[in-house]
C-alpha cells in the first residue's frame, strides 16, 4: 500500500512518547537548560553558543550557511553576530568573490570562549545517553544523520 493510502494514526493512538518530534522537542529543551547557566556566565545566548559551535569547525562560512548549521533564523543570527563581533568573538569580511556576501570567521577570543563551554556541552549529551551502549548510540546517530537527509533543504 502507498505512503498516500496508509492510514493515519492520531495523536491520541500514538500517544506523545511515540511521536518522534515531540520527543525530539524535549530532548533539545533538557538539553538547552542543562547548558543555559554556562552560557549565561559568558553573556550568552543559544544563538550565539551555536554559532560559536559551528564556527569552531566550519571555517568562515557565509551568513546564509550559518544560519542553517546553526539552525537559526538569519535575522536573529544578525543579531547575535552584531553582538559576537562586538565583544570581539567573531569577525566579518566580505567574500573575495563576491563583495555582496560576508564570510564569519571565529576569533582567538571566540574559539577561547568556545571551549570554555564545550565541557558543559558534553556534559549535557553524556546525559542523554547515560545507559545507552557504544553501538547503540552510533545507530541513533546514523538514524538521525538519514532523518536529516531526509528533510533537509541545503547540501550543507
Amino acid at each position: 500500500m502507498s505512503d498516500q493510502g496508509k492510514r493515519r494514526t492520531r495523536l491520541g493512538e500514538t500517544g506523545l512518547e511515540g511521536f518522534a518530534p515531540y520527543l525530539m522537542n524535549r530532548i533539545m529543551g533538557r538539553y538547552n537548560a542543562e547548558i543555559r547557566s554556562a552560557l549565561g556566565k559568558n553573556g550568552l545566548s543559544t544563538p550565539k553558543m551555536r554559532a560559536l559551535a559551528v564556527l569552531s569547525v566550519v571555517q568562515a562560512p557565509l551568513i546564509r550557511e550559518l544560519a542553517v548549521n546553526a539552525v537559526t533564523e538569519q535575522s536573529t543570527l544578525s543579531r547575535a553576530l552584531d553582538q559576537l563581533e562586538a565583544d570581539g568573538l567573531v569577525r566579518r569580511e566580505s567574500d573575495v568573490n563576491d563583495s555582496r556576501a560576508t564570510r564569519i570567521y571565529i576569533t582567538a577570543a571566540g574559539r577561547e570562549v568556545f571551549e570554555g563551554l564545550w565541557p558543559h556541552m558534553t556534559d549535557a549529551q553524556e546525559v542523554m545517553f547515560r545507559g545507552i551502549s557504544d553501538d547503540e548510540r552510533q545507530a541513533f546517530l546514523l538514524t538521525l544523520q538519514k532523518m536529516l537527509r531526509n528533510i533537509r533543504k541545503h547540501e550543507f
